[in-house]
Formats: structure tokens, C-alpha cells, sequence
């Protein structure tokens, strides 16, 4: 049965806690907050059927360092405090401590873990702070809205216990899939909202293309057919906002650019991609023979001696950044090896 259970690995009290002591320092300088100190514990949230005895040998062997760490299950730190904040992920972004924790925990117990680790942070602050004080905190340092979900907690309100902590950010796979629809028969502000709230990332415009797409008879008849009513739903919405997104589109690399130099003169450039890059490589190309693919396949091919010829490629893409960094570099590494093995072979 899959149990979860909460690992807490701190510093001892009778040892300084090096990262607790610059937050304080930097909530009293940046924030000036009335904070006296601070102390930070790691928390490993093991989501897994693992027996006592493993879960004490994984606590011991691999999570705590017994120099310079203490540990607790289910259990805070007890040192003195005011407030207790615990910031980790949202369900989907990658916790590259949680899956190395839980790939260690497979090593320790020399069998496939079925179930999950997730990493997050707890903050003991003290100080006359209130609530909203902590909130700020939490706001202006301590995470990040996009990828991060929170818990504010008053000392006196404590309690020891699983409940106490944040819940594994495991998305709700077992309830059944909703699909709503969206009418975009509103106005440009309401057009302007719905992209925000969404972040579908479409101006006004490109909304307002959509909208236009949906009220033609054609499309209406069409829809008809196929058993859709006439407004979109969310899953329509949202493919579109990725066709037209800056990873696929390159609307901003594509886009017309009215430019200003330092004297004032303006000069106006008919997208970026093709004044920049691509002229600049043709322009190479006619003083050279060994260019002999560029922007005509997957990845650019260049002549490398009579028998070898060398694929390159470079992505632009590192997205969805701002929700994930990992998960955005990766999908420019994937790119960047996909790509060439592509080439040349009518992908």
C-alpha cells in the first residue's frame, strides 16, 4: 500500500545555518522586515509502499549527514520561530532533487521504487512579522507563482504530523478530464482578459482572428457535422496558442521591425530572420562551395572533406521557460539531437 511520509533534514540547532542566515539578511535589507533569524530545512515528501525499516536505512544512509545534519519524519525542526513557510512545486514541474532522491532510494533498496520522491523547502522565520509580511516573503523571494504552490503557517497553529506539510504535487489523474468551452462572442477586452488568463499569450489581434474564424457559416456548418457546438472548446483554444506561439511561430523573429539609430535615422526590416540570418548566410554561400544545405532541411549541412559532410543544428527554442527552465532546455537539446538524425531523409 502506498504510504507518504514526510523526511525533514535540517541544520542542528547548535549549528549555524549558513542559507538560513543570508535569507534574514536579505529579508532586513531588501524587504525590511523586522526578521531576528531564519533557519531553511530541506523536505522530502516519499510517496512509495516502503517498509519502517527502509525508510529509517534511507534516512540514515543516504538523506542526512550525520555531522552536520539532523532529520525528523513527519516532525519540524524545533527551534524557536514566529512563522513557518513551505514552498514547493505545482503538480507537472520537474524536481530534478526528487528524482534523484528517488533514484537513490531504488540503489538503497535494490528494487524498482513504485512511487515518487518530491523535494520542496521549509522556512522557519522569527521576528514581529505578520501575516501579510509573510505572504510578502513568500511573494517577493521565496517562490515563484508559475511553478511553485505554498503554505503559510503561525507557530501557535502548528501541529506535528503528515497533515501539517504540503501535499506531493501529484496531479488528479484519477478524475475524469473536463472540457469546457469558451464563447468568443465579447468584446476586445474580454478577448484581451480571456488570452491572460489562459496565458495563451495572443494579443488582441490574433484573438480577434480567432473569433472571426469561429463566426464564418462555413466553419459553424462544418462544426455541425462533427457534433461541436459553436463556441471552441479549451483544447482548441489551446492548440491554436501553440501553433501561433513564439516556439512555433518566430512571431517575433518574423515580425516587422521599425529601427532608430543612434543619429536617428530610421530604417525599417522586413523580418529579422530573413534580413539577418538568412541574408547573411547566402551572402556567405556565394564565396564558398561547402555550404550545402541551409534552411532547407531539418538541420544545415556543410561539406566537410570528399567522403564526409557534417550536420549541424541549432535550436532557438527554450520554452516553456518561464513555467520550467528544465523542461525548456530540454526541449532544445531534444531539437538539437532529433534534428540532424532527420535530415536529409524526408522528415
Amino acid at each position: 500500500m502506498t504510504q507518504t511520509n514526510v523526511l525533514v533534514v535540517a541544520t542542528p540547532p547548535h549549528l549555524d545555518d549558513v542559507r538560513g542566515s543570508a535569507l534574514a539578511q536579505t529579508l532586513r535589507e531588501d524587504l525590511h522586515l523586522p526578521v531576528e533569524a531564519a533557519r531553511i530545512a530541506s523536505l522530502y515528501t516519499i510517496h512509495a509502499p516502503l517498509t519502517a525499516a527502509d525508510l529509517e536505512d534511507a534516512r540514515q544512509a543516504l538523506f542526512t549527514d550525520a555531522v552536520v545534519q539532523t532529520s525528523f519524519w513527519d516532525a519540524r525542526p524545533p527551534v524557536d520561530c514566529d512563522w513557518i513557510i513551505q514552498v514547493g512545486f505545482l503538480p507537472g514541474t520537474t524536481d530534478n532533487v526528487g528524482r534523484t532522491a528517488a533514484e537513490a532510494l531504488e540503489d538503497i533498496c535494490q528494487q524498482p521504487l513504485d512511487g515518487t520522491v518530491h523535494h520542496s523547502q521549509l522556512y522557519l522565520l522569527q521576528g514581529n512579522l505578520t501575516r501579510q509580511d509573510a505572504e510578502r516573503v513568500v511573494r517577493d523571494v521565496l517562490a515563484n507563482p508559475l511553478i511553485h504552490q505554498w503554505r503559510i503557517t503561525a507557530v501557535t497553529d502548528w501541529r506535528d504530523g503528515k497533515s501539517a506539510f504540503l501535499p506531493a504535487p501529484i496531479a488528479g489523474v484519477n478524475k475524469p478530464p473536463q472540457v469546457s468551452t469558451m464563447s468568443l462572442d465579447v468584446d476586445d477586452l474580454t478577448l484581451s482578459h480571456l488570452s491572460q488568463e489562459r496565458l495563451l499569450s495572443l494579443n488582441v489581434d490574433e484573438m480577434k482572428a480567432i473569433q472571426a474564424y469561429f463566426r464564418t457559416p462555413e466553419q459553424w456548418q462544418q462544426r455541425q457535422r462533427h457534433g461541436l457546438g459553436a463556441d471552441p472548446t479549451d483544447v482548441e483554444l489551446e492548440a491554436l496558442a501553440q501553433t501561433w506561439s513564439e516556439h512555433c511561430k518566430h512571431k517575433i523573429f518574423n515580425s516587422t521591425i521599425h529601427y532608430r539609430d543612434a543619429n536617428g535615422q530610421v530604417s525599417t526590416l522586413q523580418s529579422l530572420f530573413k534580413s539577418c540570418i538568412v541574408r547573411a548566410t547566402e551572402e556567405i554561400g556565394e564565396r564558398v562551395d561547402w555550404l550545402l544545405s541551409v534552411f532547407h532541411d531539418n538541420a544545415g549541412v556543410i561539406r566537410f572533406n570528399d567522403q564526409w559532410n557534417l550536420v549541424l543544428k541549432v535550436e532557438t527554442h527554450n520554452t516553456p521557460s518561464a513555467l520550467d527552465p528544465y523542461g525548456g532546455a530540454i526541449t532544445g537539446i531534444l531539437g538539437v539531437n532529433r534534428d540532424p538524425f532527420g535530415t536529409g531523409k524526408g522528415c
